[in-house]
């Protein structure tokens, strides 16, 4: 189900999501199910606005329960303090929405139980969204914050493991403490299954940064250099490689003997030359 406008993202109902519709129906809560639908998807919005404005590529945003995904490869390769606009932009419309509560009932515009309503689901998907789990907004978050203190390799690798440790921790506390919930079954499975398959294009993943790097699209904020062997291969030297950073490289000998590259010539010689595996001081004996 698709639905594109020129207003608006295209956007796209996950089966999750019509499994809670169709459950809403029979249970008889359609009301809170249309109060989830419609809090979730301006939480989507405020993601997808903050993006167009930086001129994201956004192909698809798919909405599921107390949740949503914003398809685009921008994250890694835009800077830091832009993704971190567009991952806060989702949880602050929670916050104008709060806002919007009290207005409203100050006026008295709406009856006391559904503005109670619409507090508590406004309150469960802004706390939902902010659990450490990749793809959440707490799961980018922390990828952002690895991202500024190590390598993007390293702090990406860290957050899919965290998010699968964290799913686990959560439904052993959910089996051995809380009854079992067909929902909650639904929500943390989906989460599991999208970790799964970032967990399998974490090579396309880390090769997409070093690109981006390659063709010079980055920014630099700071230097780091690199002390490496130069037993190293290509593989492990660029697994150092930070976001936002420069880093001279300073290949070390056996001899003791040392010599410094740019981290463009190492990039070159890998794309290039298809130095995956090979050692870096093999590349530059000659220098």
């Amino acid at each position: 189900m698709t639905i594109i406008n020129r207003w608006i993202p295209p956007i796209r109902i996950h089966p999750i999501l019509l499994i809670f519709i169709i459950v809403s129906f029979l249970t008889g809560t359609i009301m809170e199910m249309a109060i989830i639908f419609f809090l979730v998807l301006l939480h989507e919005l405020g993601h997808f606005f903050a993006a167009a404005y930086y001129k994201w590529r956004i192909p698809l945003v798919i909405l599921w329960a107390f949740g949503g995904v914003m398809k685009t490869d921008e994250h890694g390769n835009k800077p830091i303090r832009e993704e971190l606009v567009v991952t806060i932009a989702g949880p602050f419309v929670h916050i104008l929405i709060y806002g919007g509560l009290i207005f409203v009932n100050g006026f008295q515009l709406l009856p006391e139980a559904l503005i109670s309503l619409i507090f508590y689901y406004n309150s469960m998907i802004l706390l939902f969204n902010l659990i450490p789990v990749w793809p959440l907004d707490g799961g980018k978050l922390l990828l952002l914050l690895c991202s500024y203190l190590f390598p993007f390799k390293g702090a990406y690798h860290f957050t899919i493991i965290s998010s699968f440790v964290m799913i686990a921790v959560v439904v052993a506390l959910q089996l051995l403490f809380l009854p079992f919930t067909l929902s909650a079954f639904f929500v943390w499975a989906f989460l599991f299954v999208e970790n799964w398959r970032e967990w399998k294009q974490r090579f396309y993943v880390f090769i997409r940064f070093l690109l981006h790097r390659y063709e010079g699209k980055h920014i630099v904020r700071s230097v780091k250099p690199l002390y490496v062997s130069s037993e190293s291969t290509y593989g492990e030297v660029l697994s150092f490689f930070h976001r936002e950073k420069k880093h001279p490289i300073y290949i070390k000998y056996p001899d003791e003997s040392r010599i410094f590259i740019d981290d463009s010539e190492c990039l070159e010689h890998y794309f290039q030359e298809n130095q995956i595996k090979g050692k870096i001081g093999d590349t530059f004996l000659y220098k």
